[in-house]
């Protein structure tokens, strides 16, 4: 029974099959290209697999994503039917999501690329902000990273809403579902953080249509995919004055090109992919754990949809 590991480059390869084989003594760990039988595969770890990869293995028996999203797992037009897909989530991630969350809807609610442009201007400049129960922050998409981002917003004292597909609760949220509520989620959002699943419903999403439907000068965050954004919508949104910032963690292609307009845009900040960037060691920690307890049940807490697309 062999594990088998890819991710875009080779040098990560061979760090996450090293690890890996150290956590699960007893396994056999290896690179997808080093692999001579693949009827032997049982179990892959991927990150962004290539196309046909994953169909090799007629006996794979379940698909581990490293990450908590399996859309780069279902962009696979050759992905075998059926396989179950683990997604890698726990505490730390969702952590990492809460501090990246609070950080830049912070920086928009204080106006901080304003107030650092009056420092590089030398400008003693005190710009007056509403105190945060006056500003209103929607958060779209309520799963795990979702709900808990919107928690520690409302704990900051937001105003704090959050949409999802299907109904949920969440203490100190004010709960949006479904397409019936969508308009009425949006309307009167000062800051907007995206943290949806991409799926076939929401690629796209973050367009002109829906910035229209905001506060004139309200402030984006997108942290869940690049395919949620239409790139050439945002900039015009913000030419027009409709979105006065953009806080961008994920792009269509990553790494970012260098030639990107994002890069030098002045009312858009860049990060790259680091909103809930898991540490390969608690990564690791949590894939052997998963591994072990879908080779001894046949499945796992952390089990995806893949119907649903997360």
């Amino acid at each position: 029974m062999t594990v088998a590991v890819y991710l875009p480059t080779e040098e990560k390869i061979q760090w996450w099959v090293e690890m890996l084989q150290g956590l699960l003594p007893g396994w056999e760990i290896a690179s997808i290209d080093s692999i001579d039988d693949p009827a032997q595969v049982k179990q892959a770890v991927v990150w962004r697999p290539r196309s046909g990869d994953l169909a090799n293995f007629p006996n794979l028996e379940v698909i581990v994503s490293i990450g908590a999203g399996i859309d780069h797992v279902l962009a696979d037009p050759k992905l075998p039917k059926k396989v179950p897909i683990i997604r890698t989530v726990g505490d730390d991630l969702t952590q990492r999501m809460r501090e990246y969350v609070a950080l830049h809807v912070l920086r928009h609610h204080r106006d901080m690329p304003r107030q650092l442009q009056a420092q590089e201007d030398k400008e003693w400049h005190a710009i007056v902000v509403p105190v945060a129960p006056h500003r209103v922050v929607g958060v779209m998409g309520l799963g795990n990273l979702g709900a808990a981002a919107a928690t520690t917003l409302a704990d900051l004292g937001f105003s704090t809403r959050g949409w999802s597909k299907s109904p949920k609760s969440i203490q100190g949220v004010d709960t949006f579902s479904g397409e019936d509520e969508f308009d009425a989620f949006l309307s009167g959002c000062e800051i907007l953080v995206n943290l949806l699943p991409l799926t076939d419903a929401t690629n796209g999403i973050l367009n002109a249509e829906l910035f229209e439907r905001l506060v004139s000068g309200a402030c984006v965050i997108n942290c869940a995919r690049g395919g949620h954004l239409v790139d050439e919508d945002l900039l015009n949104a913000i030419e027009s004055g409709q979105i006065k910032q953009a806080t961008l963690d994920v792009f269509h292609v990553e790494p970012l090109p260098n030639d990107h307009m994002f890069w030098e845009h002045p009312s858009i900040t860049v990060t790259p992919h680091v909103a809930s960037q898991i540490d390969a060691a608690t990564g690791g920690r949590l894939i052997a754990a998963n591994l072990r307890t879908f080779a001894e049940t046949g499945t796992c807490p952390d089990m995806a949809d893949a119907a649903r697309g997360y």
